[in-house]
């Protein structure tokens, strides 16, 4: 464990005067035997050799170069730092390093996701180094039998060693090795002697809790020891403070705040955070900024269930999985992590999911997500090996690596599930091995005894997914399905599945708006070892969907075979959210595979790899409203009505629905005034607002069909707004292409722009096409019947007044505005 630091101690970071040179492996044994006429080049720290390759000009994100096969020198002069005692603070670093102050090696470190704390005497003269030795030979290594190998990964050395499989997963990620101080290399002072604080240790054991009774008060509790003489020492929090209690070991200190307000999902309530002070004699110092939230698993009477509980609350977890916010810089700040996931959260997910096949995220990640109520469910990072867990110093390096983590994320009230790693038990049960091979001590001992040492708090998980009869079945525990997706099973199996929670599910090949087919199979995602890819699933449910053959729309229509590809996956998308989020479903959450991409081209992400959202994510965040309006076709039960309010508000709302007849004769229409009680939900069935049969999911098939498409909007009872809408097709989305007539005014309000769109008939998956403007919803629906205001949002202070286009999938009409 890193050392806590000294209350009033100064950080600075070493950032600046880095110099970088490559060299063959095992070249040169210290600094001094570099050549003098080695080519350096300016290096960025914290950062990654590619990074900083990729800045001078010499790195193809697209074409990488492998930089595992070569040493690494970074070398740093520390001639501005004044002479005196110090600790050099390296956050990570990747992977196998040595590190020397002048010619004397201070530290050696085999694990990319351990922190070091060296305490040293400067003099101001010396020079930092860093070797990071070429990874390629310690791969090949030979060790202990691996009981099965993942066809996943193309280095099965990885095992062995405590880095990332980012960069080692082929038609998953590019071949980005992570190599270089990927974390924040510091130098770190005691306080000056003018502090009150100066005379105040290195705190060591720091613990702090914030949790949430069933009263609603809230219960700090803080703890360290330090060695030093009686200090008046008090814990500060929302105006109410205590004393630190001295039991000869430990410093410790209780607050409990009955008037605290809680911390919410986004989507659930307020993410309420507040600042802890440790008060030294007087003087004030920040220690974390943490919220209150109690937080609990519940398995069900049979065990076999998964739902998060928050306040008390059960929580439905929709959102995706993590990959990295730059798979070449590996970035920790808060600028590099801010726009992805104010993505996330604007998109109405609420849970994050970083897995095992990644990297531990910082401290600035999960603070970002405590200030936006985003849950993280955290997969420490083991995925799919057999690893080495009866070798002492593999499993030395484990709880160095979880115990840091944990203990740097101790406060942060977002992180929510704590899982052993993904798809170990999947990947050795596949293969057809015993449970008694796949359930092995790593997470059913190891892991668990460190979370429940170190976060008792957090519920674990031993892998993902696990809990069914096989870990990958999905109807029971966590699943990864892809029963919808991959499998190309019909929509009506996401309701078969009888899925718990998945923690990953629905993957496809996304288009963004910009993409064409010039790229051919470049940037689309597939399984190593199989004959399809993500753009074949994608084409699967294309032709299911609207009618068509995929290959020959392809191939005699293109600009329709794109438009068709851009909408389908997220009405699919979609689709199952309605089905896993009705009342009466056994899923408590899903999180889509994955969030964004890591390389151009049409991959498994909904946000793009420059940050951009593409059509699916749209459709995501249509289907993760917090107040809802969904329709669940019931067969010969008729068609229901399901309204959701996940928000801590009463609505008063007007329910519509209408059945169309070519997309613009209502056949029957009803209305329903109600008001939806905070955090329920209401089923309905059509038939109730028309007071009479009608055939409203053409079930009974009396006769041809009376209509095309049934809409059902939500708007709020005083303001008008449409607050969500819902569409069926009885007969398919391809007996529902009408050429709708669109129009289109651009109102501006304030400092604001929206656009208000109407429709003489019902036309599927807008488009709106606004160059430096966001639209807030696109690909939706139109139906006639009302007006529907879309906001647009400037992407630069240059922009001018809004200029466009729209379409649907409806026909070749284009209405500019």
């Amino acid at each position: 464990m890193s050392l806590l630091i000294p209350i009033g101690s100064k950080t600075s970071l070493l950032a600046e005067g880095w110099s970088l040179a490559l060299t063959e492996p095992g070249a040169y044994t210290l600094p001094s035997d570099l050549p003098t006429d080695l080519e350096c080049l300016p290096a960025i720290v914290p950062g990654t050799v590619a990074a900083a390759l990729e800045a001078a000009g010499r790195f193809d994100r697209d074409n990488p170069e492998p930089l595992i096969d070569r040493d690494a020198w970074y070398r740093c002069p520390l001639a501005g730092e004044a002479p005196g005692p110090a600790i050099l603070r390296f956050a990570g670093l990747a992977t196998v390093t040595e590190v020397f102050l002048g010619e004397t090696l201070i530290l050696s470190s085999a694990g990319m996701f351990e922190s070091h704390d060296v305490a040293v005497e400067l003099t101001g003269t010396e020079t930092l180094s860093i070797c990071f030795r070429a990874l390629k030979p310690h791969l090949e290594k030979a060790g202990p039998r691996a009981r099965w190998r993942p066809r996943l990964m193309n280095q099965q050395g990885l095992r062995l060693i405590r880095t990332t499989t980012l960069g080692s997963m082929p038609g998953w990620c590019p071949e980005v090795h992570a190599v270089g101080p990927w974390r924040p290399v510091s130098v770190i002072r005691p306080p000056a002697s003018s502090s009150p604080a100066s005379h105040l240790l290195p705190a060591r054991e720091f613990a702090v809790s914030a949790t949430l009774d069933e009263r609603g008060s809230g219960l700090l509790k803080v703890s360290f020891a330090f060695d030093g003489p009686p200090r008046d020492l008090r814990l500060v929090c929302n105006g109410t403070e205590a004393r630190f209690a001295n039991d000869g070991e430990r410093y410790s200190a209780e607050l409990r705040l009955p008037a605290i307000k809680p911390w919410w999902p986004h989507t659930h309530g307020e993410p309420a955070l507040y600042d802890v002070i440790l008060q030294v004699d007087g003087e004030g110092f920040p220690l974390v900024r943490t919220g209150f939230r109690s937080l609990k698993v519940d398995r069900g009477a049979d065990g076999d269930d998964f739902a998060v509980i928050v306040n008390g609350e059960k929580i439905f977890c929709r959102g995706a999985v993590w990959t990295s916010a730059d798979i070449i810089k590996l970035p920790g700040d808060r600028a590099g992590y801010e726009p992805w996931l104010r993505l996330a959260r604007d998109a109405g997910m609420n849970m994050i999911r970083i897995p095992g096949i990644a990297t531990y995220e910082s401290p600035e990640f999960f603070a970002l997500c405590d200030e936006l109520g985003l849950l993280v469910w955290q997969d420490l990072m083991f995925a799919n090996f057999d690893y080495p867990v009866a070798d002492p110093d593999f499993v030395i390096h484990v709880k160095t690596e979880v115990g840091q983590f944990l203990a740097a994320t101790q406060a942060s009230p977002s992180l929510a599930v704590l899982c052993g790693g993904s798809e170990i038990y999947q990947q050795g049960a596949m293969l057809g091995l015993p449970e008694r091979i796949w359930k092995g001590p790593l997470c059913e001992e190891t892991l668990p005894a460190l979370a429940a040492d170190c976060r008792p708090d957090l519920p674990y998980v031993a892998n993902s997914p696990s809990g069914g009869a096989l870990p990958f079945y999905p109807n029971a525990g966590v699943a990864h399905y892809y029963g919808v997706g991959a499998y190309k099973r019909p929509l009506e199996d996401a309701r078969r599945a009888n899925i718990r929670f998945a923690a990953e599910c629905l993957a496809f090949s996304n288009l963004s708006d910009s993409e064409t087919l010039v790229g051919g199979k470049s940037g689309i995602p597939r399984d190593a070892g199989v004959d399809w890819d993500f753009e074949d699933v994608r084409d699967h449910y294309l032709g299911k969907l609207y009618g068509v053959d995929p290959q020959t729309l392809r191939s005699q229509q293109p600009e329709r075979y794109l438009a068709l590809s851009r909408a389908v996956t997220g009405e699919v998308m979609e689709a199952a959210f309605a089905e896993w989020r009705r009342p009466g479903s056994t899923c408590n959450g899903a999180l889509t595979f994955t969030f964004q991409d890591v390389m151009p081209g049409p991959g498994w992400g909904v946000v793009d790899v420059d940050r951009t959202p593409k059509p699916a994510w749209f459709a995501l965040k249509r289907a993760f409203r917090p107040v809802q309006i969904l329709f669940a076709d019931e067969g010969t039960n008729g068609l229901d009505i399901h309204l959701l309010n996940e928000t801590p508000a009463d609505l008063p709302l007007v329910l519509e629905l209408a059945c169309l007849r070519d997309g613009r004769m209502a056949v029957v229409s009803g209305r329903r005034d109600l008001t939806l009680v905070s955090r329920s939900s209401e089923s309905i069935a059509s038939t109730d607002l028309f007071g009479a049969f009608f055939d409203t999911n053409y079930a009974y098939r009396f006769g041809p069909p009376s209509h095309d498409v049934t809409m059902a909007r939500l708007k709020h009872a005083q303001t008008r707004e449409i607050l969500a809408e819902a569409f069926h097709f009885p007969l398919g989305r391809a007996h529902a292409m009408h050429d709708a007539e669109i129009t289109v005014s651009v109102v501006e309000s304030g400092a604001e722009f929206w656009l208000e769109l109407s429709s003489d008939g019902f036309a599927q998956s807008i488009s709106i096409e606004c160059a430096d403007y966001r639209a807030s919803d696109n690909g939706f629906h139109l139906a006639p019947g009302a007006i529907r205001r879309i906001r647009l949002a400037a992407l630069s202070k240059a922009a001018g007044r809004p200029q466009g286009t729209i379409r649907s999938l409806c026909g070749d009409r284009t209405t500019r505005f």
